[in-house]
């Protein structure tokens, strides 16, 4: 059944935006599988990686049994391309959607250009399929699976992989926070002084780029790949270690989904090239890199969007945006999404303390408080990109929403800090007084860390 389910919507033929309806339907359940179960491991994929001293980690209730713990870490489907070799078909069950919640979703979709949109309503809807389902959503609309000559099936299975690559127990680094970031690179393509220069090839590149930016991330950061000796990280020289991993793992899923085989090689090649350059740019260390280039070109008034390098450069900005948003949303989305982030901080300081191991920046949860740390990044990061972006946009209608969402976001967690203070003074365990103005350290100690709060 579940092949015959797949196949009949593989003939879905979008003519039209209305037809949107449709993929919603198809996307009920993204685990649908055939009679081969799912593939082995894809090609260019990195052997299984053994973090055994999380076997007993405190979050044994999380992760659970030692398979689980080998497909959680395993950075490509390990354990389930075991259980195939060894003859096992997983029994996955369908989780199908009933009309209530495809009618919600399908007005969600219609609504997915606005900065307001809900992500964490809509993986609800879709029963946890928000990627797949927006990226089958927005390359219709975008015309690219016609420009394209798109095989929806080949384009499905791609997707499906890269949401499944994506590690579900980790709080931020997962399917969900993809799906946000890819809304909105979505809103930042639609940008009037942007917009009417891309090319199809460019939109496709960032909404892929956006998509896959974060896939197969472990819950840990640069830093702790390094002080614990990853292949990765000896792999990589220590330079981007998660990023890289992040785009040579997108081009071995595009390759084993063949969704770009029929394109010539030389621009299949680019493809790749492309996504890596702009996968590459979402690397917090290199924020001041792209910030300083930016301001000169602002200033110098030099940008010329006609010229791929130049566009291919404001893909670069519009992605690192949409990678650290989270403060320019509505205090609602972003209280959460700065709750979870921290949360994955404060699970690898655990671990770093329990093994003895020196305690990351920002990850030690008796001294580094969540509004002390969105205050830092809002302040260093956050803040003197969007000024620059909403430069560029002429100070668009959605680049002075989302400036003032920040500030309000910014006066919030200030004042939530002294309520803190007096919560945590009694038992001696709070955060100094002037820890949230510790400035330059905090930017720092971001840049150190090598993800985005």
């Amino acid at each position: 059944m579940s092949c015959l389910m797949v196949e009949r919507c593989g003939e879905i033929l979008f003519e039209n935006p209305d037809q949107n309806a449709k993929c919603v339907c198809m996307l009920g359940d993204i685990r649908l599988r055939g009679q081969t179960g799912v593939p082995a491991e894809r090609r260019g994929s990195y052997p299984f990686i053994d973090f055994r001293l999380l076997n007993n980690t405190t979050y044994s209730g999380e992760i659970g049994t030692k398979k689980k713990v080998k497909r959680l870490l395993s950075f490509q489907r390990y354990f389930h391309a075991s259980r195939l070799l060894r003859g096992i078909i997983p029994q996955a069950p369908l989780h199908l959607l009933d009309e209530d919640y495809l009618g919600q979703a399908r007005h969600m979709l219609s609504k997915v250009g606005m900065w307001d949109f809900d992500i964490f309503l809509f993986d609800r809807l879709t029963n946890g399929n928000s990627l797949v389902t927006l990226l089958c959503h927005l390359f219709n609309s975008h015309g690219l699976i016609h420009h394209f000559k798109l095989d929806m099936v080949t384009l499905h299975r791609f997707l499906v992989m890269v949401q499944e690559d994506y590690h579900s127990q980790n709080p931020y680094h997962n399917a969900v926070h993809a799906a946000d970031v890819t809304q909105a690179m979505h809103c930042y393509l639609k940008e009037p002084k942007l917009a009417s220069f891309l090319t199809p090839l460019d939109i496709m590149l960032g909404l892929l780029a956006a998509a896959a930016h974060d896939v197969d991330h472990p819950g840990v950061n640069q830093p702790f790949l390094i002080k614990t000796n990853h292949h990765l990280a000896n792999l990589y020289q220590n330079m981007s270690v998660l990023e890289n991993h992040h785009w040579r793992s997108t081009i071995g899923m595009l390759r084993e989904s063949r969704l770009l085989a029929h394109l010539p090689k030389e621009m299949t090649q680019d493809i790749e090239q492309q996504l890596g350059s702009l996968i590459l740019a979402t690397d917090i260390n290199r924020q001041n890199e792209f910030l300083t280039r930016l301001k000169a070109h602002l200033h110098n008034k030099d940008l010329r969007l006609e010229n791929a390098h130049d566009r291919h450069f404001m893909l670069q900005i519009a992605l690192k945006c949409a990678d650290i948003c989270n403060p320019c949303r509505i205090w609602e989305m972003s209280k959460q999404w700065s709750e979870r982030v921290c949360e994955e901080f404060y699970r690898q300081g655990e671990l770093e303390q329990k093994f003895e191991l020196e305690i990351s920046p920002l990850c030690n949860q008796q001294k580094d408080s969540i509004p002390s740390i969105q205050i830092g990044f809002m302040s260093y990061i956050v803040e003197p990109l969007f000024r620059e972006w909403a430069h560029f946009t002429g100070n668009s209608a959605l680049s002075e929403n989302m400036l003032g969402h920040l500030a309000h976001n910014k006066a919030q967690w200030k004042s939530l800090l002294p309520r803190q203070h007096r919560s945590r003074g009694s038992s001696g365990s709070g955060p100094d007084q002037d820890h949230a103005g510790q400035g330059t350290e905090s930017e720092e100690q971001t840049a150190r860390e090598g993800d985005s709060p």
